[in-house]
């Protein structure tokens, strides 16, 4: 069955939001790409940099507070409702609770087809894109690449390392039609 929902999960500066946008210029229908970073825009800027909510310190670790935990949780939800409701979604996440994250994600998405799909990246090609972003802290790809798949099972697994988006995303594409 054709997937309704796409998600994407890996570290940060691997790829997914250029893999999320190549995904869209392939897919006939309309499909709408959502994200951890959509979030982080949208959630009250007390929150950043905060116990509370979402604290990135300068070795590239994050800690999430109450408050995240909360947001986050209704996100996902809220996210799952967009998906029912008949909305075809990517979704570009880095999901720093493990297998814990993904269940989360599967009960948000009840109901809904998923396709889920590694996206990883060398870690020299994931510190040269960290680098020349210039709005991430320095270090965080790489300590994220160190744990953000464990215990996640996927559906695809794609290396942007070396490939470009349009090719992983026909991979994805394929695969998510069947």
């Amino acid at each position: 069955m054709p997937a309704d929902v796409i998600l994407l999960n890996g570290a940060s500066s691997a790829g997914k939001s250029s893999l999320a946008r190549a995904i869209q210029d392939r897919m006939r229908d309309t499909w709408l790409t959502l994200g951890i970073d959509t979030m982080i825009t949208a959630m009250p800027r007390r929150l950043d940099g905060s116990p509370e909510g979402l604290l990135f310190h300068p070795d590239g670790r994050i800690d999430t507070g109450p408050a995240w935990h909360a947001l986050e949780s209704a996100w996902r939800r809220g996210v799952g409702a967009m998906a029912r409701s008949g909305l075809k979604l990517v979704i570009d996440e880095v999901t720093l609770g493990g297998a814990a994250g993904q269940a989360e994600w599967k009960a948000a998405l009840a109901g809904t087809h998923v396709l889920w799909v590694a996206v990883k990246c060398d870690a020299a090609v994931l510190a040269a894109r960290e680098a020349a972003r210039g709005d991430r802290v320095i270090g965080q790809a790489a300590r994220q690449a160190g744990f953000v798949h464990d215990g996640i099972a996927y559906d695809l697994e794609v290396d942007t390392s070396h490939r470009s988006s349009a090719d992983c995303a026909a991979e994805i594409v394929a695969r998510a039609s069947r």
